[in-house]
């Protein structure tokens, strides 16, 4: 039997231009929180992800399932250890638990859409990243001190977003 409409839940229409979209510089990496969990009800989170060439994440692996859409450009998906180019117009599904991360080696901008399930990792990059005013918005430049302290809260708090570093 499929439950009664739930009319609390809205409509969501994503668009990275709205001035309400978060954006938050992580890793040289710029992410529009599109789609969050609050709007789900927890299902699901959809964030778009401009990866300049070389940036991407340290080795990983999270309880959640993680796809991504190449949207422009190309990534570099190291998953349990084996490396697989994926070019725009192709989707890559992470499993949960596995062992993965991605780099940007192309020699150019990359551009992605990024879709958790369950939610809850565009809450972790917003509390670990830098909240800024638009794609443009020049990555911050953080001393060494503050770089390390990014890096020690992204570790402390990956466990409560059921993820960790490898």
């Amino acid at each position: 039997m499929i439950p009664d409409d739930d009319p609390a839940r809205s409509l969501t229409v994503a668009n990275p231009d709205d001035p309400a979209t978060t954006f938050v510089s992580l890793v040289g990496n710029t992410y529009a929180m599109l789609i969050t969990g609050a709007q789900t009800g927890g299902r699901y989170c959809l964030i778009d992800m401009r990866v300049p060439d070389g940036g991407g994440p340290p080795p990983h692996r999270h309880d959640f399932e993680e796809m991504f859409t190449i949207l422009e450009g190309e990534i570099e998906f190291t998953f349990r250890g084996e490396k697989h180019l994926v070019k725009a117009g192709s989707t890559i599904s992470i499993p949960a638990n596995a062992p993965h991360h991605f780099r940007n080696t192309s020699g150019a901008p990359a551009r992605m859409l990024c879709m958790c399930t369950p939610a809850g990792q565009e809450e972790y990059f917003t509390e670990i990243g830098t909240i800024v005013a638009s794609w443009d918005a020049p990555p911050p430049q953080l001393s060494p001190d503050e770089l390390a302290d990014q890096r020690r809260r992204a570790g402390e708090l990956a466990g409560t977003y059921r993820s960790e570093f490898l």
